[in-house]
């Protein structure tokens, strides 16, 4: 009896591992030719809103980036922002995936889709916990780079309705000039869902849609192949 027990134990123990290897291999084959890009590669053209905070604070700017090229300054923003995102929990309530159900596309955008996350700031996802506040998938200059400065200082000052907290040591001690963690969350928020290219799937997109899905050319049949013969009992004019 011992001897079977053995046999089960061993079996089950097998049975799991191969279970386990099989659910985070399967996943993983329809976006396998995906190339997982770098932050250098994300961070080879500085959206607008980041060279904007350059102008708009330039001390600190300077300050928190040193004199580098806005490449290499974006670079070092994305990383602290993604850094800072994880460590003060806000994927806790603000999830980055757009779900193809519960009204999801009219809110936010686009469903979420597999190139979205083949980057290194987003490996692994952040999908979130709960839905607290808006997905932030798509939020990537949605708003100015004023909005966040104040909404990071004092949500409620510009969404009345906000449980968000504030994130004073975001700032300088003059609590107006965002400090390098202030500018590199901020750097990070507005590049979300930037980096790939999207189109709304609306009437007024159809021409540009359809250069993007030229028709697909179906081979004809050769002579006498397909073709139905025609019988007594169909009506034909």
């Amino acid at each position: 009896m011992e001897r079977f027990s053995f046999v089960f134990l061993v079996a089950g123990l097998l049975f799991f591992g191969l279970a386990f290897a099989v659910s985070g291999w399967i996943p993983m084959l329809p976006v396998q030719h995906l190339e997982v890009r770098s932050v250098e590669q994300l961070a080879q053209q500085p959206p607008l809103e980041f060279l904007e905070l350059k102008e708009q604070y330039p001390e600190a700017f300077a300050k928190a980036f040193g004199d580098v090229p806005p490449e290499q300054a974006f670079a070092d923003a994305l990383r602290t922002g993604h850094r800072i995102y994880v460590a003060e929990a806000c994927w806790h309530c603000h999830s980055q995936q757009i779900r193809p159900w519960g009204n999801d596309e009219a809110r936010y955008g686009r469903r979420s889709f597999p190139e979205e996350y083949h980057n290194e700031l987003n490996m692994p996802p952040l999908w979130g916990t709960r839905r607290i506040g808006p997905d932030l998938i798509r939020r990537g200059g949605k708003q100015s780079n004023d909005w966040h400065v104040a909404h990071f200082y004092h949500p409620p000052d510009v969404s009345p309705y906000s449980v968000m907290p504030s994130y004073p040591w975001f700032y300088e001690d003059d609590g107006l000039t965002p400090n390098k963690q202030g500018l590199s969350i901020i750097a990070y928020v507005q590049w979300l869902g930037s980096w790939v290219e999207t189109v709304d799937e609306t009437v007024y997109e159809i021409p540009y849609l359809e250069e993007l899905y030229p028709p697909v050319e179906r081979p004809q049949p050769a002579a006498g192949e397909g073709e139905e013969t025609p019988t007594d009992d169909v009506w034909n004019p």
